[in-house]
């Protein structure tokens, strides 16, 4: 995600998004669907389900990113800390809800 909330993708505008990376990086490993399939141990007909954007398990993702050497990019989807914990929003929200305090300065 951009950060621009506005223009949010849809699931399956999502699901389309990573499959044509998923094929363009297969293609320029120069790979089969097949060999891909054996080397991630699922079959041919996940890898082009998830290469046509029509869902995967999130297993399936996972292997074949890693024949794919998607290791960054899975790494981009599960940084720590990049995306807030459900309390650390509460948290932030409430902070942007109170008033700000004004401090007052006494004259030495």
């Amino acid at each position: 995600m951009t950060g621009n909330y506005g223009t949010r993708r849809t699931t399956d505008e999502w699901l389309a998004r990573i499959g044509e990376q998923f094929r363009s990086a297969r293609l320029s490993m120069d790979l089969e669907q097949d060999e891909v399939a054996r080397r991630a141990s699922v079959s041919r007909t996940a890898v082009s389900t998830l290469e046509n954007g029509r869902g995967s398990s999130l297993s399936t993702v996972i292997k074949v990113a890693r024949v794919l050497d998607l290791d960054d990019w899975m790494d981009g989807i599960a940084a720590d800390g990049s995306i807030p914990s459900p309390l650390e929003q509460l948290a932030a929200a409430r902070r942007q809800r109170r008033p700000q305090q004004r401090v007052s300065r006494r004259a030495p």
